[in-house]
């Protein structure tokens, strides 16, 4: 392996992925898409340009690894539970449904059952990123819909990674050995609980003490660090101790960081290469890509993507259905399972890597994969075509409502299906739990306003929840961060410290996530008054000013002047302060 040869595969293969992937975002097509053709292009079977197929393979494993642990960072027990009694039997029983059109398939088409059990089981999950992208251009992502939708994807991420456990064991055992494989599942079944047990008793009790140390140093490349060990030590453990997936390991690192205070940080600062190397692994996926898949296996290829784009989410319809969601929700979440990504590769690469399934059948995946992310976005135009035309005909009025009976319908109000009710009339973000920040938060929670702590310092979370306010751990910088403390919804921000990191940045980004909010700036010296209201503050309190002020205020109340006169001297200087430090930035 040449140092040269890694440069030019990254280079090249990231180059690719930007030039693709742009050109896909500005025809509303999902990026991966673009990642795959990029792919292809700097693939073996295309002139110009060819990567190393090795190197990117093994870089991309990287990708793998950091997407699971982001799966599972991202794992969330509570949105699980408002959906639980739809998605999990709904995402269940679809799951099946395109494993076994995808199996019988295969046998039917005189594949061995290792073959058609690998395919199906790629067959039976969406890409999340995929949806996730179909939802947020609906505005639909924080919506019943979307929570629904999520949900579903939950489940299927657990069902993929006890796939993922599975899958090497299934060769080398023979069509008439059933058996044999109960024997492995219970097994696997046995690792995985041994494997679980041990992170989250073990590992739960010792990573939040271990990054709560290494947060109190301040130190971003440390913690970023200390986040990659776990990771990737887990990921090897699981592997190398246990037999089972790395890709499982990564998850069950993700779960446990999930669950801590450190969730939101480890996302912002300890992942700034995962969208790369995840890009990366769609790049690797693209060049295995065979254009003979049209001419040797075509009728494969139509078949599976139809179980893809029609079998797959007509399923999933039929069941919300069934489960008394109204059409326009069941189709929204429905049609956007008509393609497979991210766990569908995964899973064929390991298939292949343990000899289950060919090159052949690898290619024909991709292939459906490309085709069915970039059309899966044309089927969310049919949508409400389809709903007016179901209330305008007496034929299929039926598909407006359940045809389950009424006394065997879940009840929507306990799934999180009816609208998530308002945090409250107001709801204010508090950068920074200083002197100031405390004093603030103090203030707004005695009048009956929400308070949301931004704070980069673990020692001050068990203050913050004592005095009753909810804190988010990480750094206000990162949009992330921004998000997860709920400045789209907020009345009001307050940076109320004055060494900010960029502070210009935070004021920009909140002002895109909502741009009603009230912004309002402490700042260490007047200078940066007018700087800051450009950049989209409301309000700007600098420490030089108000000092100014305290003093000359102090000096008239010594020298016996009124109230009024005090009031009527501080208006003034406030005044003058301004316009001279308006006139000299503008100098």
């Amino acid at each position: 392996m040449h140092e040269f040869d890694i440069i030019s595969t990254l280079a090249g293969g990231f180059a690719a992925a930007l030039v693709f992937g742009y050109i896909c975002h500005l025809l509303r097509i999902s990026p991966i898409v673009g990642f795959l053709v990029a792919g292809i292009v700097v693939g073996p079977r295309t002139p110009g340009f060819i990567a190393n197929p090795q190197i990117a393979a093994q870089l991309a494993e990287i990708g793998v690894v950091l997407l699971l642990f982001d799966v599972g960072l991202h794992f969330d027990l509570q949105e699980l539970g408002r959906v639980r009694k739809i998605a999990i039997p709904g995402a269940l029983l679809q799951c099946t449904g395109s494993f076994l059109a995808t199996f019988l398939l295969m046998l039917w088409l005189s594949y061995s059952w290792q073959e058609s059990m690998a395919m199906g089981i790629a067959m039976s999950f969406a890409s999340t990123v995929v949806v996730t992208r179909l939802l947020t251009d609906a505005n639909e992502l924080q919506t019943p819909t979307g929570n629904l939708a999520i949900g579903w994807l939950i489940v299927q991420d657990v069902l993929a990674v006890l796939a993922l456990v599975l899958l090497p064991n299934l060769k080398g055992i023979e069509s008439a050995s059933w058996l044999s494989l109960i024997g492995i599942v219970e097994i696997a079944a046995l690792k995985i609980a041994i494997l679980v047990l041990a992170v989250f008793f073990l590992g739960g009790k010792f990573i939040p003490k271990m990054l709560h140390r290494i947060a109190e140093t301040r130190s971003r490349e440390l913690f970023t660090l200390t986040i990659l060990v776990i990771v990737l030590g887990l990921a090897l453990i699981s592997s190398k101790g246990f037999g089972v997936s790395m890709a499982l390991g990564a998850f069950l690192a993700g779960v446990v960081i999930g669950q801590s205070d450190f969730s939101v940080r480890a996302t912002t600062d300890a992942l700034p290469m995962r969208d790369a190397f995840a890009a990366l692994f769609f790049v690797s996926v693209g060049m295995l890509f065979d254009p003979i898949v049209f001419f040797d296996t075509p009728g494969l290829f139509w078949a599976i993507l139809i179980i893809a784009m029609v079998v797959t989410p007509a399923l999933a319809i039929w069941l919300m259905l069934l489960m008394g969601l109204p059409l326009k929700n069941a189709l929204r979440v429905g049609l956007s399972f008509a393609q497979i990504g991210e766990f569908s590769f995964i899973v064929a690469g390991l298939a292949k890597h343990s000899g289950l399934i060919s090159q052949s059948l690898e290619h024909v995946l991709v292939a459906v994969s490309i085709f069915s992310i970039a059309l899966c976005p044309l089927l969310q135009m049919t949508i409400d075509p389809v709903v007016r035309l179901a209330r305008g005909s007496t034929k299929l009025s039926w598909l407006t409502i359940s045809r389950l009976p009424l006394s065997l319908r879940p009840s929507l109000q306990t799934q999180g299906l009816e609208e998530t009710p308002p945090i409250g009339e107001f709801r204010t973000v508090v950068v920074g739990y200083g002197p100031v920040g405390r004093t603030a938060a103090k203030l707004l929670s005695e009048n009956g306003i929400q308070a949301t702590i931004i704070e980069m310092n673990p020692g001050s979370i068990e203050p913050i929840r004592a005095a009753g306010h909810r804190i988010v751990l990480g750094d206000a910088s990162h949009v992330e961060t921004l998000k997860a403390a709920g400045v789209q919804t907020a009345i009001s921000l307050i940076l109320s410290a004055s060494n900010i990191h960029q502070t210009s940045n935070v004021i920009q980004m909140a002002r895109l996530l909502n741009p009603t909010i009230q912004i309002l700036v402490r700042s260490a010296y007047i200078g940066q008054r007018h700087s800051l209201l450009a950049q989209g503050a409301d309000h700007v309190i600098a420490e030089e000013s108000e000092v100014a002020l305290a003093l000359a205020e102090t000096i008239l109340r010594n020298l016996g002047a009124t109230a009024e006169q005090i009031d009527h001297q501080r208006d003034k200087l406030r005044s003058d302060l301004n316009d001279n430090t308006f006139k000299k930035t503008n100098s």
